[in-house]
């Protein structure tokens, strides 16, 4: 096991920490997934599909992230159930968990943790409407596998509205499979599908789109399972050191 699993990840304290923690900080391991060709993206789509139920095909976009996690998927998937405004892997600071009734059905994320405009005139920022950022309904959550399911998988598949452009958001664990190269115990996927603010005709602006999402979203979100991994991985070996 690596060193750092001596220590769980460091708790930011402050709008300055996240910014450092999860968009300056450069993640140890890679975990955005490319894809090579259509025919490649076409087939793991449709894997992807058959798992969650949702028809992927329908988005525009559909952004994939995926790292490997030396704890059982267990221990991965209650790390998922435990998401909240003071989870140590999520940037509250800059987009704050608020469970509605503390119910992780349903979430809003609060951008700098604002649930409502600093001026009672204010309707939006700008013309953009960010409060919620995110408005997530649950439209799935697989908390126990399939009794014939080999890859031991459970998942959290959200609906999302709000400010931001994001149809649907799912966090995805299951064990690893060994002819996919894959090593360690688990692996965690998160994956988002949506059509830029509800265009699907943005072929023109992908470069910008795409240069956008990776400055932004995927260091965040490599940060998050980067987080996420050593988190689980610290349990693990803890909970172990105390049992001996």
């Amino acid at each position: 096991m690596h060193k750092s699993i001596n220590q769980p990840p460091s708790k930011s304290t402050s709008l300055f920490s996240d910014i450092r923690y999860f968009l300056l900080q450069k993640p140890e391991h890679k975990t955005l997934i490319k894809f090579h060709s259509e025919e490649v993206r076409y087939d793991y789509i449709q894997r992807v599909m058959q798992r969650i139920g949702v028809d992927t095909n329908t988005y525009s976009v559909l952004n994939l992230h995926k790292i490997g996690i030396d704890a059982p998927t267990s221990y991965v998937f209650n790390e998922l159930l435990q998401w909240n405004g003071d989870s140590t892997c999520w940037p509250n600071h800059i987009a704050k968990v608020n469970r509605i009734d503390n119910n992780l059905e349903n979430i809003q994320i609060l951008p700098l943790g604002m649930g409502k405009y600093p001026l009672p005139f204010m309707k939006s920022f700008f013309g953009l409407k960010l409060i919620p950022l995110f408005l997530l309904n649950a439209m799935n959550i697989k908390r126990t596998p399939d009794e014939f399911d080999n890859d031991n998988a459970r998942y959290l598949l959200y609906k999302c509205s709000g400010g931001y452009p994001i149809g649907i958001f799912a966090m995805y664990t299951r064990s690893s499979i060994r002819s996919m190269g894959e090593r360690t115990k688990s692996q965690l996927i998160f994956g988002v599908g949506f059509n830029f603010y509800g265009n699907e005709n943005w072929q023109d602006h992908r470069k910008l789109i795409n240069k956008t999402w990776e400055l932004v979203h995927n260091r965040v979100t490599s940060n998050v399972l980067n987080r996420l991994k050593l988190l689980c991985e610290w349990r693990l070996k803890h909970s172990y050191e105390k049992s001996i």
